[in-house]
């Protein structure tokens, strides 16, 4: 055990923040810790908006579900896949790419690439003694958030992370156990006592947490939230900007 990662295991979602905001010199270091991840082939294909404008943050804050907590944190970043700038760059070297950008692999690679730069964020931010929150629901208002960013083509955001100094946590998540993650040499599919038994651990977290409350198990979280949020536009939406048409 070292300091990382202990500062990985302690990781928990902040919803409630003071209103300090973050400085510029932390907003450089997290951006340039986002950037220090590995990237597919180097491709690079992710961009970073920052959302200082509190008007903005209150408008993306309702788009993507009703959070208010998105517009009081330290500072509200919107991580995007993009290979726009790839376009482009291939348009200066007179090459056509325009079978790889319009396939699902670069759309994977771009929310791939974003993804591992903004946990390398978080855990900069953490180490630092600033809380955080991955905002997925950016994704449902994904239409009209694209435009308050004015995204062009080949660019989608992917979710949305404040990062600010916590007012309150809640205690970690237990997570599910070892041997319902880890599979050796092939697909275990035989894990349903082990799921058994973590809803029972889980449901005595969610009773007893602090914050809301709740009187459920993992499952019943994990299930709800794929049935109330199937995002079915998704699809077109990508296909309207570009991605994921091969």
């Amino acid at each position: 055990m070292n300091q990382t990662i202990e500062t990985i295991l302690n990781h928990v979602s902040v919803r409630s923040f003071t209103n300090q905001a973050l400085t510029e010199e932390q907003i450089r270091q997290l951006v340039t810790a986002a950037q220090a991840a590995s990237s597919a082939s180097f491709q690079q294909a992710y961009s970073i908006i920052g959302v200082t404008d509190q008007e903005l943050k209150q408008k993306i804050a309702e788009l993507a579900g009703n959070q208010p907590f998105i517009a009081e944190g330290g500072h509200f970043f919107v991580f995007c896949a993009d290979v726009n700038r790839h376009k482009q760059m291939a348009e200066e070297l007179d090459m056509d790419i325009t079978e790889t950008i319009e396939g699902i692999d670069a759309a994977l690679v771009g929310a791939i690439d974003a993804t591992l730069a903004a946990q390398n964020l978080v855990i900069a931010a953490e180490s630092m003694g600033l809380g955080v929150c991955y905002i997925g629901g950016v994704r449902d208002g994904i239409i009209k958030i694209s435009e308050l960013l004015d995204i062009p083509e080949y660019v989608f955001p992917v979710f949305g992370l404040v990062v600010g100094y916590p007012a309150e946590r809640n205690d970690s998540k237990p997570r599910i156990p070892f041997e319902g993650i880890y599979h050796t040499n092939r697909y275990n599919s035989h894990t349903k006592e082990i799921i058994k038994q973590y809803d029972e651990t889980t449901k005595l977290y969610y009773a007893n947490r602090t914050g809301r409350k709740s009187n459920r198990t993992w499952s019943e979280s994990a299930i709800g939230s794929f049935a109330r949020l199937p995002r079915s536009f998704m699809k077109d939406f990508l296909n309207g900007r570009g991605w994921a048409k091969r």
